[in-house]
């Protein structure tokens, strides 16, 4: 069953208007959603008491596994052109070396679902979760991963190839490694910076190896990139020399080590010693943004965790679930950034934990109105994925928080429509803002 909340009434001004053929869509990742993803390493870490917040575990989640038709036929009804999946790996190869053949046709016909509704798929290989198999072998620590990546790229690109267009292949490297081993609240939840770089490197020749198999195998001419979580860092005071660089530095390890890397396919330190990727040339055809905030650094030594920043959000500024700020000029600014790569740009996640639905429909408005300024003056962004379709599954703070524009009642499984969601509706059906 699907409720609908009633909608607000709107104030018209005059029209943004985005390109024609953009790609308008939601995000979603197999873990957050799906359901039962019993043979990978958050299902395992989910089990420990007190590793998520809220107690929960992840459990049926959604249901979306079963419910992906009734679920596309939501986003389609919303008049989304796109949407980005992820495919589980724990559920294509649950052992090494074997694949099961019922998980294939199952992705399979998730995909022939958005096709039979005219959407775009963007798949991503990696989003988060690793098999069991793999975290017993040292999951991302050791290079052998790069081999095992590469031949699960292979074999799925075999199988979908004909069906995918856009392949995303890691999700947010950078993060992945602050959660798992800096901050310990991830898989597999140690403080070993030492090891974190080394994951992050086996990350990037990862995706560098499989952005040549995509290539080399695909059916279609395909377009290869990775999702980045750009966070923004601005010094607390700009004319401070030690607030300037402490914000210079964070920005460097979470954002410029991904982007450098990307940009002259190549590691630089602490993540390699200038080593070459192995790729033949720059290994990315669109670069995949998520954006959700920015934040304020002021130099203080105490602040060991983050490297000497002291982190906070603007003064006055609206704050959202987590203390984050409403920042959607950073959006802009990114966009504008990204430009010099010279690839096209795709926004893979923006969105905001808003339990009541007060605060999203003011920030779609306002982060599109910054993505369309930053596309009228020359950026070339294609397509925009909210984060997310479904409420979810939110890793370690569990299910309170809540991004979907379609609520779930996680007991019912009852998918209810929100106010949020008609409004980014309006916006898909009109391809722009009024």
């Amino acid at each position: 069953m699907v409720r609908t909340q009633p909608q607000s009434k709107r104030t018209r001004r005059p029209e943004l208007e985005f390109p024609p053929g953009f790609l308008w869509g939601t995000s979603t990742s197999s873990h957050q959603v799906e359901g039962w993803n019993r043979q990978n390493d958050w299902w395992a870490f989910e089990q420990k008491k007190g590793n998520i917040r809220d107690g929960t575990k992840s459990l049926a989640a959604c249901d979306h596994f079963n419910r992906f038709a009734e679920d596309f036929d939501l986003a389609h009804s919303l008049h989304q052109n796109a949407h980005r999946l992820s495919l589980e790996w724990s559920r294509l190869e649950p052992r090494e070396g074997h694949w099961d053949d019922a998980a294939f046709d199952h992705y399979r016909q998730v995909l022939e679902a958005l096709h039979q509704r005219g959407m775009t798929p963007l798949v991503t290989l990696h989003h988060f979760t690793n098999p069991t198999w793999l975290t017993r072998h040292q999951g991302w620590e050791t290079t052998r991963v790069v081999e095992a990546f590469s031949r699960y790229t292979e074999r799925c690109v075999e199988a979908f190839g004909d069906l995918v267009e856009y392949w995303c292949t890691i999700n947010e490297p950078m993060i992945y490694v602050v959660m798992g081993y800096f901050l310990k609240q991830w898989p597999p939840a140690v403080i070993r910076p030492d090891l974190g770089f080394r994951v992050a490197a086996n990350m990037l020749r990862a995706h560098a190896c499989a952005y040549e198999i995509i290539h080399e195998t695909a059916k279609q001419r395909p377009k290869v990139g990775l999702a980045h979580h750009i966070r923004l860092f601005d010094p607390a005071n700009p004319t401070s020399p030690l607030d300037i660089n402490a914000a210079r530095i964070q920005d460097y390890f979470l954002n410029g080590l991904i982007t450098s890397a990307l940009r002259y396919s190549t590691l630089f330190p602490p993540l390699g010693f200038f080593e070459h990727l192995p790729c033949s040339s720059m290994p990315m055809d669109y670069f995949g943004v998520n954006y959700y905030t920015r934040d304020l650094v002021a130099f203080d030594l105490t602040q060991t965790e983050t490297l000497c920043g002291r982190n906070f959000p603007a003064p006055g500024a609206e704050l959202q679930m987590f203390g984050w700020e409403s920042y959607p000029e950073g959006l802009y600014r990114i966009c504008m950034e990204a430009k010099a790569y010279g690839v096209p740009i795709i926004i893979t996640e923006n969105g905001i934990p808003d339990n009541t639905d007060r605060q999203r429909p003011r920030f779609l408005e306002q982060h599109l109105t910054a993505l369309h300024r930053a596309i009228a003056e020359g950026s070339p962004v294609i397509g925009y994925f909210h984060w997310s379709l479904l409420d979810n599954f939110e890793w370690a703070e569990g299910f309170e928080p809540r991004f979907g524009l379609i609520g779930v009642d996680y007991a019912t499984q009852e998918r209810t429509v929100k106010a949020s969601a008609r409004i980014y509706a309006e916006i898909c059906r009109r391809n722009g803002l009024s």
